[in-house]
């Protein structure tokens, strides 16, 4: 009788697979090795589309009518990039350890009125990782690989950013958010707090500043993302499902008090799932050590994780000079019976 799948630990013969199946297999192995060029053009296109949006959203330049102006956003796109690079070969190195069949990084580029000029990058597993062990492995090197490069590039940034005194914000302006480690590195650095001047981020101290959001969203304990593995491996599916649901509904809360950025991100993350798929072995628990880096990627988490990432404030509305002006009067005092 041929064994079960289950307890074979041999790989199978020649003659027990179906004709054909042998070079079906070194096609689709000799396919994969011809087709880094994707990956690659589809870097190359982010790297352009960021340099594009920085140079349009954040100085006076136009690169449309003034292509040399570019240069201006080269600095932001080569830091971005080297912490999404960084980040997504995290996941792709530990893959390969625990042999998990995935891919390079997928770069996805953005119009470059997206301020950010990149909708980030991905791998593709075409395979589980068989335990909780594998899976934590996997989920937790791409963010502990990007913090590792954001931070250093952040601390860069804001030596070479200028600090001006603070004015009164006239309206029409964009806020960038603050998380627990942005505004420890701003007082290390600076030694200011950003509710005291206006700091004027260096391209490369933008980059840090979206290399700590992008550590932040993958963070969050959701679905599949990779705070997701991370709660999956360490507390199984059960606390996984409700720390899910929670998440996203302090996000619905975050939305309800004014943070209306978290509003795309919370129903993109329902759209894509709540749950997790399920692994092989599914009951073998983390070691101690896996266990206190779950908990430390949990901190991480609440340490690069921004209330209100973006905020706008409008512009006042101009009064008209023949407008007149309405009084309410006040209501008569009262007296409280002794």
């Amino acid at each position: 009788m041929s064994d079960p799948i289950s307890l074979r630990t041999r790989p199978y013969a020649d003659s027990e697979l179906e004709p054909g199946y042998r070079v079906v297999e070194q096609t689709l192995r000799l396919r994969e090795r011809r087709r880094p060029g994707l990956h690659v053009l589809l870097f190359a296109a982010t790297f352009v589309t960021a340099a594009l949006a920085y140079t349009l959203n954040f100085s006076d330049a136009n690169p449309f009518t003034d292509l040399g102006s570019i240069a201006i956003g080269v600095p932001y796109a080569l830091a971005l990039l080297s912490i999404l690079l960084a980040h997504e070969f995290g996941h792709y190195a530990l893959a390969r350890v625990h042999g998990v069949d995935a891919t390079l990084p997928f770069f996805i580029p953005a119009p470059p009125l997206f301020f950010i000029g990149t909708l980030g990058a991905f791998i593709r597993m075409r395979s589980m990782p068989r335990d909780r062990k594998a899976l934590f492995d996997v989920g937790a090197a791409g963010p502990w690989a990007g913090i590792a490069v954001a931070v250093p590039l952040l601390v860069l940034g804001l030596a070479l950013s200028e600090v001006k005194p603070a004015t009164p914000s006239t309206g029409g302006e964009f806020f960038l958010g603050e998380s627990l480690l942005l505004r420890a590195l701003m007082w290390l650095v600076l030694g200011v707090s950003n509710s005291d001047v206006n700091i004027v981020l260096h391209p490369i101290a933008m980059a840090g500043w979206v290399g700590l959001l992008v550590t932040a969203l993958n963070l969050m304990p959701v679905g599949q993302l990779d705070g997701g593995h991370i709660v999956y491996a360490a507390l199984g599916a059960r606390w996984h499902r409700w720390i899910s649901l929670g998440t996203v509904t302090a996000m619905v809360v975050l939305v309800a008090g004014g943070a209306t950025s978290w509003l795309v991100w919370a129903v993109l993350l329902v759209a894509l799932g709540l749950r997790h798929p399920r692994i092989a072995d599914n009951d073998t628990p983390l070691d101690p050590v896996r266990r206190f880096s779950a908990a430390a990627s949990l901190l991480l988490f609440a340490l690069t994780f921004m209330p209100e990432p973006l905020k706008f404030v409008p512009p006042p509305i101009p009064r008209s000079p023949d407008a007149v002006p309405v009084s309410v009067p006040a209501p008569p005092a009262r007296s409280l019976p002794l």
